[in-house]
């Protein structure tokens, strides 16, 4: 049931991460339509260790991105504080935000997603068996954060240097070509697929967070058997790692239509023109409404 009584919220936002600044902005835009809605809305960075929830809160939003952020820290931390908070719980969100545990989770339900291993060093040659073109993402790093795509075998090593100062650990993934989509989940329910365009081809942190490099379209213009068995495999993703309440599961739609997982997003980015909102305004939800569903979500969880 909707929460219709006026709130104490507090937004954490911001953090030590790599994704700071876009954590910034999706805190902004959440602590904005909260307060339009009534609710008293409060602002925690917990860029330093000491941090308090301010007492009397009713439920923490969490607009942070990245490391102690989505990697299951600060959810532990917030029950430690006995606070409800958004999203998903300790273990959901360490298993998510590693994208190596996220795709044995897949592997393990038979959610469809592409061959991978993961190097440690340097110094590691290319793997055996594999043949050109593959991905290269830092294990924990998130809005696509030190990845690097391998054309050819002579660009490994400099690839696999630059990879690795963003995270010990390299998730070496076959590239798999085909229309590149996400999928919100609410609830227990998939949003519209928002299909993502890239007008340089490539996906990355730049053509993510730079106006006009991207183009979005929403829904996605897949026939209605592509989209079910796109939101078949980011459901059952989902699921796979113990995720609740919401999360964005990013798809590679294939020539012949099936889907293959990427990856899992835990706390998905929240600016109006994030794709999680993006993809609940094609049904209907404006901004306002997802910010408050993910906190009646949150309360939902609160004991009697």
């Amino acid at each position: 049931m909707a929460e219709t009584t006026q709130l104490k919220i507090t937004v954490m936002l911001g953090g030590p991460s790599a994704e700071r600044e876009v954590s910034l902005r999706s805190g902004a835009s959440v602590a904005a339509a909260l307060r339009a809605r009534g609710h008293e809305v409060l602002e925690l960075d917990p860029q330093s260790p000491g941090w308090t929830v301010p007492a009397g809160t009713d439920v923490v939003f969490l607009a942070l991105h990245g490391t102690y952020g989505e990697d299951g820290r600060v959810q532990a931390e917030l029950e430690k504080q006995g606070v409800l908070y958004t999203g998903c719980g300790p273990e959901a969100s360490r298993i998510g935000f590693d994208k190596a545990l996220t795709k044995q989770r897949c592997v393990a339900a038979g959610v469809p997603t592409a061959r991978f291993l993961v190097v440690e060093s340097a110094t590691a040659p290319w793997p055996e068996g594999w043949r050109p073109p593959v991905v290269l993402k830092p294990v924990c790093q998130g809005s696509s954060v030190g990845l690097h795509f391998v054309e050819r075998v002579s660009d490994w090593g400099a690839a696999l240097v630059k990879a690795l100062q963003h995270d010990a650990r390299v998730l070496v993934e076959e590239k798999i070509t085909g229309r590149e989509c996400t999928v919100g989940i609410l609830g227990e329910q998939t949003l519209p697929l928002v299909e993502v365009r890239p007008k340089t081809g490539i996906y990355d942190y730049q053509t993510k967070y730079s106006n006009g490099t991207t183009e979005y379209l929403c829904p996605a213009p897949f026939d209605e058997a592509t989209t079910e068995r796109a939101r078949v495999a980011a459901l059952d993703a989902f699921r796979a790692i113990g995720g609740r309440d919401y999360a964005r599961v990013d798809v590679i739609i294939q020539s012949d239509g099936s889907p293959v997982v990427l990856e899992i997003n835990t706390l998905p980015g929240m600016t109006e023109t994030s794709l999680l909102p993006m993809g609940a305004q094609a049904m209907g939800l404006t901004f306002g409404d997802l910010c408050q569903r993910m906190v009646d979500l949150a309360l939902a969880r609160r004991a009697p």
